[in-house]
């Protein structure tokens, strides 16, 4: 027997709440011997109890036809399915209130899975920008040997600003997908989701409908909900906050059934599933997500304000000091619950200035990535977005003096006394 069971999200009438489910929901210990955490399925494939059996379980794996009245999707081999797998999308679908989820070897995985799911030759793809470095290689330089083009536009404006500029650069042609990042790596600007996605499925047609795409890495499942602002799917990095303790490489692709069905098929002849293994360390990680983002958030702001202050530092770019007369504070408050625990800011004298504070660190550590327990420091204009142009860094806000910093779990008073030091060789 599989060691999934039906999800269970209620107790007596009572709803609980996901950091709850985080505990148990999806598995029952009576069905592995009674361990208490699943264990890690590390199998390559499942035996059948009967020939009937692998057949009824290839018929629903391919689509052949819909599953019977309590009938089970059973296990058959783990590039198609596994329960630590199974349990994982379960619980990782609780925080964004989604019908489904499908996890993958990594972020890049997740975003590139989706978008070759729904593009085709001649289509155009929409996006903010600026984007993660890696996604924004995806679509300047492999979409278009596929006929695609991508067209962006830019995160930290209301995006009435821009539509009709949009419009007339897609030019009647068919839309595939919006993929949107908000907020933005690494400047934080925010994309009003609700008004991008009334704009995007405005190009349905008769035949398919363009799915607006939400990358939530920066504030995660915690503090923002993309499906709930009219996106049709949420992405992740799920090495960062999810993973959460920088040793982990995953990705995660969420929404409603329907619009993951294709997303779900491509991954499984890409082969771009997350492992057993990966599966049960982000079970792990999960019950301490809470707890995590709300340290790593309540710390951020100590750091923003001591920013903020400091003669050395031109410019902070982090939600919490968004100004109360900025054109996208009503897109804060409407789409974000948190400001989350990413700050970009600028110091004086460029890129040598940001060198020598970046050197100067001593607590925080000088890697890329985020999310993880440990505060993390990099420069977006030669490490994760170096492969985008200087005119075009320019144009998107990521300037030569720009440092990008994850605010982990550390003592804020000990994080604030590090980047205190760190300045004065600036």
């Amino acid at each position: 027997m599989s060691p999934i069971r039906k999800p269970e999200l209620e107790l007596e009438g009572h709803r609980l709440r996901p950091e709850s489910l985080m505990m148990s929901h999806g598995y029952d210990p009576r069905l592995s011997e009674g361990a208490i955490k699943c264990p890690i399925f590390q199998t390559s494939t499942f035996v059948f109890e009967s020939a009937e059996a692998g057949k009824a379980f290839f018929e629903i794996a391919y689509g052949l036809r819909e599953r019977g009245p309590g009938e089970e999707y059973g296990l058959i081999y783990s590039r198609l399915n596994n329960p630590d797998l199974e349990v994982l999308e379960d619980r990782l679908a609780v925080w964004d209130g989604a019908e489904a989820c499908a996890v993958f070897a990594s972020g890049m995985a997740a975003i590139t899975t989706a978008l070759l799911a729904f593009v085709r030759p001649g289509d155009v793809v929409l996006h903010s920008e600026p984007l993660y470095g890696g996604s924004d290689h995806f679509l300047r330089y492999y979409l278009p040997r596929m006929g695609v083009e991508a067209i962006g536009f830019p995160a930290g404006v209301p995006f009435a600003m821009v539509a009709d500029h949009l419009e007339r650069q897609i030019a009647g042609r068919p839309v595939a997908c919006a993929l949107l990042e908000t907020p933005a790596n690494p400047t934080n600007g925010l994309v009003d989701i609700e008004a991008v996605a009334a704009f995007t499925h405005e190009y349905a047609r008769a035949d398919r409908s363009p799915v607006v795409m939400v990358d939530n890495t920066f504030l995660g499942p915690l503090w923002q909900q993309p499906l709930r602002h009219g996106a049709d799917l949420v992405l992740y990095s799920a090495t960062k906050f999810i993973g959460g303790h920088s040793d982990v490489i995953a990705g995660a692709a969420l929404g409603s059934t329907q619009a993951l069905a294709p997303v779900l098929a491509l991954r499984t002849f890409l082969g771009t599933m997350a492992t057993p293994w990966t599966g049960w360390l982000l079970l792990r990680s999960l019950e301490t997500l809470k707890m995590r983002m709300t340290a790593q958030m309540k710390n951020a702001r100590y750091v923003a304000d001591f920013l903020l202050e400091h003669p050395k530092v031109r410019t902070v770019h982090y939600l919490g000091l968004l100004p109360e007369d900025h054109p996208m504070q009503p897109v804060y408050r409407r789409q974000c619950l948190s400001p989350g625990s990413l700050i970009s800011f600028e110091v004086e004298h460029g890129e040598a200035g940001a060198f020598r504070f970046l050197n100067a660190l001593k607590l925080a550590k000088l890697a890329v990535s985020l999310g993880g327990t440990e505060s993390l420091a990099e420069h977006p204009a030669s490490m994760t977005h170096a492969d985008v142009a200087p005119d075009a860094q320019a144009r998107m806000g990521i300037t030569p003096g720009m440092i990008r910093m994850s605010v982990g779990v550390e003592h804020y008073e000990d994080l604030v006394a590090d980047v205190r030091q760190a300045l004065e060789p600036v």
